[in-house]
């Protein structure tokens, strides 16, 4: 998630034009002039790290601009992985053609068409990385595996829509490798597919999961007339063993979301999930698909379901609200124009909301886990997070292409909180919406009107803040600008409970240790001493005007020992829970760039675990939000 450089006049002007008419961008037809492209990539040398690129350009003679995809949807900055594109070469009729790089734009290419040549083939090698990047500049391949998104493989040329270009692709697997893709097939000769001609913006947004060990699960309800896959590949045959729990919860998933939004934007669906502890792990959302990457062993441990329900489901919801429906802003005409990222709390923070929902309606999580799971989000965001008095919810959104992904001090320069205080920032439109109907309205019908219509395959519908209110407004008449105005600038050191209060819960500290499968912090540290610790006692954060922070504790030192004996963590965790009875500050031995000092933390008062406490007084609204809607569980 990052930024920079000039754009074209034509370019911007074009962005300007499709902004200003939603819709339009989704269903530009294309011109005589853009012929089909052919891409054949080759990814038999996958697991040493290589897959090539033979790119086929119809071109008339004279200057020509290409460009590597720069802004990638989904990842919100223009972060192509344009460091691992090597040995590029042009040729025209049998003959080099040179290339310069744009002295202002690395992802920019200039090459001049020779005489009489029709066409240009640009042959280019895609290293896969084996650590760092973000996203699809991450690592994704191993010696058994490989996640391939079409944006690494691909050059276009200036001065077309992504909709305006058609690609001929073809990809060559290893031998004995299977694969899962939306990408539709036009057919397949050995280890080489050859997919039906397809649209840029489509074949970027359909990646390929392709392994040794691959594994099809059908999770399509009963009566559901659209075709739902989970695609698995892992390193090793024993991953592949997902329960009939997690494939019922998977089920359930998906007719939960039928019920909330009344309708489908896709021809089918591919939940493409890698399993390796050798590739990056995230989810990045796709209209028909999704690519999603858990450890190794993720579906044969006791947190299946937590896993898939927390990944799966956040990027499942995308495909209405981040890729059918979009900000105009973010919705730019190909991958050079940058992207505006203030409606990032819709676009991520209703996803965010969203997903847990249906996972615990689909009974992938446990209506306690959802409980808790909003425990965490309001104990990590407040009070206690200095971040939150000089930096408002609206500049974690605008900020996301410059300031996002760094590391450490988070809880002082704030994050990407326009996800998880999205969450609960939509839990409180959800229960406005029940409280200003009187019961009569809820958050899914503000989700059939303003993400339904007819199933048209994969389409983009933008919308504006104004629009947004105005869907809203519809299902519950409200002061809903001056809401989000209030909520989006707020400087509180408080989070905004709101929707978990008007739920009848409140979030309360106690002594009690969380009790579920997935843990989204180190146990009680942040909300004590106020450490965020990593392994071998690495400070990953340490709360600004915490305790430890007071004692000289900051981020990137590491705990060395705990009163006079060798860090770990149950230690740490047995000094803070005997604080309450000592008088005595807890002494943490820490290394500070090869320096060794010793912090006297002061502080005694034991151990807090954050949950959610019910409030008899008012109506349990929480848990029938997350009631199951389409039976079957």
């Amino acid at each position: 998630m990052i930024t920079r450089c000039p754009r074209r006049l034509a370019l911007i002007t074009a962005a300007a034009a499709l902004a200003a008419a939603p819709g339009v961008f989704a269903q530009a037809p294309a011109p005589a002039a853009a012929a089909p492209i052919t891409v054949a990539v080759d990814a038999t040398q996958a697991p040493t790290k290589i897959v090539r690129s033979h790119e086929v350009i119809p071109v008339h003679p004279g200057p020509l601009t290409l460009y590597y995809p720069k802004w990638i949807p989904g990842e919100h900055a223009p972060d192509g992985p344009i460091n691992n594109l090597t040995d590029l070469k042009f040729t025209a009729n049998g003959q080099a053609v040179r290339w310069t790089r744009d002295l202002l734009d690395v992802f920019t290419f200039h090459v001049t068409v020779p005489e009489g040549a029709t066409s240009l083939t640009a042959d280019f090698e895609y290293i896969e990385p084996t650590a760092g990047g973000a996203y699809s500049e991450s690592a994704s391949a191993t010696d058994k595996l490989l996640d391939l998104s079409w944006n690494q493989m691909v050059l276009y040329p200036a001065g077309f829509t992504s909709n305006q270009l058609t690609y001929d692709a073809s990809l060559t697997l290893p031998d004995g490798w299977k694969f899962g893709t939306a990408l539709p097939i036009d057919h397949q000769s050995g280890q080489q597919i050859t997919f039906k001609p397809i649209s840029l913006t489509l074949l970027v947004d359909s990646p390929v999961i392709t392994g040794q060990y691959y594994r099809a699960v059908d999770i399509t309800p009963p009566g559901e007339p659209i075709h739902h896959e989970l695609d698995i590949v892992a390193d090793s045959q024993a991953a592949l063993g997902i329960s009939q729990d997690a494939i019922t919860g998977m089920t359930n998933l998906v007719a939960e979301s039928g019920r909330l939004f009344g309708t489908r934007h896709y021809r089918d669906y591919h939940f493409l999930l890698t399993l390796s502890d050798h590739v990056a792990h995230f989810g990045l959302e796709h209209h028909e698909s999704d690519d999603s990457r858990l450890p190794e062993r993720a579906l044969i441990s006791p947190n299946a379901t937590m896993s898939l329900g927390s990944l799966l489901a956040h990027e499942f919801v995308h495909s209405w609200n981040g890729k059918f429906r979009r900000p105009a802003d973010l919705s730019t005409p190909e991958y050079e124009t940058p992207m505006k990222t203030d409606l990032l709390w819709v676009y991520e923070g209703l996803t965010d909301y969203l997903g847990p929902m249906l996972a615990a309606r689909s009974g992938l999580w446990k209506p306690a886990e959802y409980r808790q799971y909003l425990a965490d989000i309001s104990a990590e965001l407040g009070p206690g997070r200095p971040g939150r008095t000089w930096r408002d919810l609206s500049d974690t959104a605008v900020g996301e292409p410059g300031l996002g992904g760094g590391r450490g001090w988070l809880n002082w320069r704030r994050d990407t909180d326009y996800y998880d205080e999205g969450d609960l920032l939509w839990l409180e439109v959800a229960t406005i919406i029940h409280d200003q109907t009187h019961g009569q309205k809820s958050i899914d019908d503000f989700c059939h009107l303003f993400h339904g219509g007819p199933n048209d395959g994969p389409e983009l519908k933008t919308y504006t803040f104004d629009q947004l209110v105005t869907a809203l407004n519809q299902v519950a008449p409200y002061d809903w600008a001056g809401f989000f105005h209030e909520r989006l600038t707020s400087l509180s050191p408080k989070a905004p409970t709101g929707g978990i209060e008007n739920g009848g819960w409140e979030v309360v500290f106690d002594d009690q240790p969380i009790e579920r499968r997935e843990r989204r912090g180190n146990g009680g540290d942040e909300y004590t001493i106020g450490l965020e610790l990593g392994q071998n006692g690495q400070v990953i954060d340490s709360i600004v005007g915490g305790a430890a922070f007071k004692a000289g504790v900051t981020s990137g030192m590491r705990v060395i020992a705990v009163n006079g004996r060798a860090y770990t963590h149950d230690l740490l965790e047995d000094a803070i829970k005997a604080s309450k009875a000592n008088t005595g500050p807890i002494a943490l031995l820490v290394e500070n760039n090869d320096y060794f000092i010793t912090c006297n933390v002061d502080y005694h008062d034991g151990e807090r675990y954050p949950h959610l406490q019910r409030v008899e007084s008012k109506p349990d609204y929480l848990d029938e939000l997350i009631k199951p809607r389409a039976g079957g569980q």
